[in-house]
């Protein structure tokens, strides 16, 4: 059975080249001369068996004439309407038909440039040569079993030509459409010039094309010694990203810190007024202050065992300062008195003499020049509500000032009587103020709106053990306490003069243990003699043990206290006027006032 394999042996490219046939070639134009021999690596024109149609196998030579032997290479096959012809491509150098068979389409009906074209049915086809020898498809003679090839000196495949075989067909490629339907006409396609590009790492060694073909081939793209693909360095770019992060976070943290402590990244200029050098109102407190600390000074006394602070102010030029008695109490004797002024110059001041029934006591520095009295008011003229000015050293800051202003009158106020007989006992018709007033504060003047004192703050009401006369630490809740200047006045003249200050008195012993409404005369004195003094004033208006007194000169008074702080809030000789009350009925009683230092 034909297979469309060839049958007889082939040459092996191994055997041993014989001579070449001297026989000329024919003339030209004789159909029975064999066709000269294509270059190589050229195919020659496939042709069709004129009897039985048959079509030879690529590269075999037609049978000799004349029933011979075959020549050697493949036999003739069986067309196969269902298969296509090899084609030849471009690179297989195959030359055009010429002639009669230059029209004549493949089998297959696709027309391949640089194919063999077959034959019509009944066209002459290639004669035979006499001998029975006809031209193969390779070129050379079939018939005289030559050399297909020139000798080759070296006789290895390697340095000669290419070997016995012809070149091997083009590698085929599916068309680009279905193939036509068995018995259906071929018709003439134009294949494309070119065949698909293949992909460089899909390329193919080919080892059938021809040396020209071969040059296009690219081996499978690879790495020198079997290694794979560098990979892209993604942990390097990774790295070298979150240093940058890093490092933009820190600095981005740093500008900001910067930018918040100091508002900005240039220097920040703030818009300021220029100074006012001008001098304030007179009457303002900054003018009140201005005029009145260089006159106010701050006392330190030591003795005793005991330490004090407190303040004071210059009443005339020869050095005298007017404070209060409890300030420089400690110092009685043998103790020490500090002063320092405004400016922080500091003097010794000796005590000249103290009442400790008024809260007054005044001291002496010498040696000190420029110094300026601070002038006195006239306390009876204030007005409840008329601002005020408190200069002091509260918890020994000295120069404290605070401003206020009058928001009572007449308030008895009792201080003292640490010493349990009452003799230390001071009675106060004071001025009371919400001017802050502050344990140091005790001493310091108290001044109107034109700078002059009207008052000597001595006592404040604390909140948690009641009124006293700096008698506690606690600080101020808006209600102080001062002296009225006028009733300062005459005592510290006394005391400059004498050493030592007279009482107004009425001649009277009072029942302090009365709870009714007025001051009671007492029925008998404290030593068990008589109440109410012998030839006193209050004898001679007429007045008896247990009268009540209700009144001083129209102003209601609610006990004992009350009247001895009224009274004391005149001179000796002063004329008052009492309402008296006996027996359920009152009574109008009219006195001079006596003094203490007739006793």
């Amino acid at each position: 059975m034909d297979d469309g394999k060839p049958t007889q042996p082939r040459r092996t490219w191994w055997s041993r080249p014989t001579p070449p046939d001297p026989t000329p070639p024919p003339p030209a134009g004789d159909p029975s001369a064999p066709a000269p021999p294509s270059p190589p690596g050229v195919t020659a024109p496939a042709t069709t068996h004129p009897a039985t149609g048959d079509v030879p196998a690529p590269g075999a030579s037609p049978a000799p004439a004349g029933g011979g032997a075959p020549a050697a290479g493949p036999s003739l096959v069986k067309p196969d309407p269902t298969r296509t012809a090899p084609a030849t491509g471009p690179e297989a150098g195959a030359a055009p038909a010429t002639g009669p068979e230059a029209g004549a389409v493949p089998a297959t009906g696709t027309a391949v440039p640089g194919a063999a074209v077959a034959a019509p049915p009944g066209a002459p086809g290639p004669a035979a040569s006499p001998d029975g020898a006809g031209a193969g498809a390779t070129g050379h003679p079939a018939g005289n079993g030559g050399p297909l090839h020139a000798p080759d000196e070296y006789r290895t495949p390697p340095y000669g030509e290419p070997g016995p075989w012809a070149p091997a067909p083009p590698v085929q490629r599916p068309l680009a459409g279905p193939p036509p339907a068995y018995g259906a006409p071929a018709t003439a396609t134009a294949a494309p010039p070119h065949p698909a590009p293949v992909p460089p790492q899909w390329g193919q060694y080919d080892p059938w094309s021809s040396p020209a073909a071969r040059q296009h081939a690219q081996p499978l793209a690879g790495h020198p010694g079997g290694a794979g693909p560098r990979r892209p360095r993604r942990g390097l770019a990774l790295v070298g990203a979150l240093l940058f992060a890093l490092l933009t976070g820190v600095l981005g943290g740093a500008v900001g810190a910067y930018v918040e402590r100091n508002g900005g990244l240039t220097t920040v200029e703030l818009p300021q007024a220029g100074a006012d050098v001008g001098d304030r109102a007179p009457g303002s407190v900054a003018g009140i202050a201005a005029r009145a600390l260089p006159s106010v000074v701050t006392l330190h006394v030591s003795g005793g065992g005991e330490q004090g602070t407190g303040t004071g102010f210059v009443l005339d030029k020869r050095g005298h300062i007017l404070t209060n008695h409890h300030v420089v109490d400690s110092a009685d004797g043998d103790g020490d008195i500090t002063v320092t002024f405004s400016g922080g110059e500091t003097a010794d001041a000796t005590l000249v003499g103290g009442d400790s029934g008024y809260d007054l006591a005044v001291v002496r520095v010498t040696g000190v020049a420029n110094l300026a009295p601070l002038p006195l008011g006239n306390s009876d003229g204030v007005r409840v509500g008329d601002p005020v000015v408190a200069i002091g050293a509260p918890f020994d800051l000295q120069n404290t000032v605070t401003s206020g202003i009058i928001s009572a009158k007449g308030r008895p106020i009792t201080a003292g009587g640490e010493k349990g007989d009452g003799s230390d006992i001071s009675y106060v018709d004071a001025l009371q103020t919400d001017a802050p007033i502050n344990p140091g504060n005790s001493g310091g003047p108290l001044l109107d709106a034109q700078a002059r004192v009207i008052g000597i703050n001595s006592a404040i009401r604390a909140a948690d053990d009641g009124s006293g006369i700096d008698d506690g630490q606690a600080g101020s809740i808006g209600l102080g306490f001062a002296i009225p200047v006028n009733q300062g006045k005459r005592v510290a003249e006394e005391l400059i003069n004498t050493g030592k200050a007279t009482h107004p008195v009425i001649g009277v012993s009072l029942d302090l243990k009365f709870t009714g409404d007025g001051a009671r005369v007492a029925d008998k004195a404290q030593d068990g003699g008589a109440s109410v003094t012998p030839g006193g004033p209050a004898a001679k208006a007429g007045i008896r043990p247990g009268d009540v007194i209700t009144r001083v000169d129209g102003e209601r008074v609610h006990n004992g206290e009350e009247l001895i702080v009224k009274i004391r809030a005149h001179r000796p000789g002063d004329e008052l006027r009492l309402t008296v009350r006996r027996d359920g009925r009152e009574g109008a009683r009219t006195l001079t006032l006596g003094s203490s230092a007739d006793n």
